[in-house]
């Protein structure tokens, strides 16, 4: 049978394919964008007549009827990455949360540490020779792809075919519907004078020829603005957006100095605009890869003078990181963050650099604290620690004893905060 009347033998309405789900499965969804709007949609309408069917996501982007406490029973959200559409559910407990490195999901499903039954993606038209894309999120998706029962894509003309090893042969696949709407844009957040000054300190630590990993926020965003003079930088990311194209664009971006994988962007998932989406499109200098080859800490770490850009939302004295919960509250997940802390620590001139805002609520309370809130998941640990920088400068933590440590802090303080964290660091003696 050719790969036209294989295609054609799959494809079904968005109504029957969501029927190829079955009781107890569990539906593994790309991250972001990757997500198939038009089956969730279907799943959602339908969810009532399922039971005992999880939905498994990093960073869900829409909010879908399925996302609903009264019908947990049937069709129930499980979180790798809490986000706004699953925020609530995890902090109200009727969405679960399964701890993990982003970089492990993949071995943790092949290993049957996590279930995955079913797959549904967004993917890019058929090429010639039977293949998809999947290039807007490889993610821990290939490797479910292995292990399914079933899997069913949402093929629209809008995404993007990626290199890498991002691909599905129509001999894998189950069910497919067609979709033509636009692939969701993420716009970037409103950048103000902290972020500025964040990413002022963060590009002047960016030496020419550097690999970059960054992610996307608006510090981050800040960062990219003032690298437009550097030189030859690579980048190898787990998440590539309209930042690092316009970098590309500006000849800033060349990848000739990576001595891993020279020559070639590597990313995981893709987030961002049109164009950004119309860039990756059978761009040989872009390749989509599963997040255990993009955040492995020993892979990314073989690129010389590696720089990991993470933000975090608490830094107590001793250099531990509370990047996913306030509290004992979940807010977000551990991410990519650990893997490409640990990658910047094994690469040769690397750097890790963590970035947050001194204060929060109108400089009412500081980020800076002697100790994390109790409860506070501790995402970058002590031992891991770098680099942190504010709005007031850049503390440099690994190697420092206790109590340099708490004055390198203190230092990038609020200075409203900062004969008050002295006081405490005094009380703990470690000043």
């Amino acid at each position: 049978m050719s790969n036209k009347e294989q295609y054609a033998q799959r494809r079904m309405s968005a109504f029957d394919a969501v029927h190829n789900v079955k009781t107890g499965e569990t539906i593994v969804v790309p991250a972001g964008v990757g997500e198939p709007p038009t089956l969730l949609t279907a799943l959602s309408e339908q969810r009532r007549d399922f039971h005992d069917v999880k939905v498994s996501q990093v960073l869900p982007i829409r909010e879908y009827g399925y996302f609903d406490p009264e019908t947990v029973e049937n069709v129930r959200h499980v979180a790798y990455f809490f986000s706004g559409p699953s925020r609530t559910g995890g902090q109200e407990g009727w969405i679960d949360f399964i701890p993990a490195y982003f970089w492990e999901l993949p071995t943790l499903i092949n290993r049957n540490l996590i279930p995955a039954d079913v797959v549904f993606s967004m993917a890019s038209p058929m090429e010639e020779h039977g293949y998809f894309s999947l290039g807007l999120a490889a993610d821990y998706t290939m490797a479910a792809i292995q292990k399914a029962r079933a899997i069913v894509l949402e093929v629209n003309p809008n995404v993007p075919f990626a290199y890498g090893n991002c691909h599905v042969r129509i001999s894998q696949v189950t069910a497919l519907v067609e979709s033509e709407e636009p692939v969701m844009e993420v716009g970037l957040p409103r950048i103000g004078p902290v972020q500025e000054a964040i990413g002022k300190y963060v590009a002047d630590m960016i030496p020419d020829g550097a690999t970059l990993q960054i992610g996307y926020g608006g510090i981050p965003d800040a960062v990219v603005m003032q690298l437009i003079d550097k030189h030859d930088l690579g980048v190898h990311t787990e998440m590539v957006g309209d930042g690092i194209m316009c970098l590309v664009e500006a000849g800033v971006v060349t990848n000739r100095k990576k001595n891993y994988n020279p020559d070639k962007m590597v990313a995981t998932f893709a987030l961002g605009s049109k164009k950004l989406y119309q860039f990756m499109d059978r761009n040989p200098a872009l390749e989509m890869h599963p997040v255990d080859f993009t955040n492995d800490p020993a892979l990314a770490g073989k690129n010389d003078n590696l720089i990991a850009i993470n933000g975090t939302m608490q830094v107590d004295l001793i250099g531990q990181c509370g990047s996913e919960s306030l509290g004992c509250v979940p807010y977000s997940g551990t991410g990519g963050q650990a893997d490409f802390v640990h990658a910047a620590n094994r690469s040769n001139g690397g750097k890790a650099i963590i970035v947050l805002p001194s204060t929060a609520k109108n400089d009412t309370i500081s980020r800076i604290v002697p100790t994390l809130t109790p409860g506070t998941h501790v995402t970058t640990t002590k031992n891991d620690v770098n680099y942190v920088v504010t709005e007031f400068g850049r503390a440099q933590l690994r190697g420092k004893t206790a109590k340099q440590r708490a004055l390198e802090l203190i230092n990038i303080a609020h200075p409203n905060f900062r004969q008050e964290l002295t006081e405490q660091a005094r009380r703990m003696k470690i000043a």
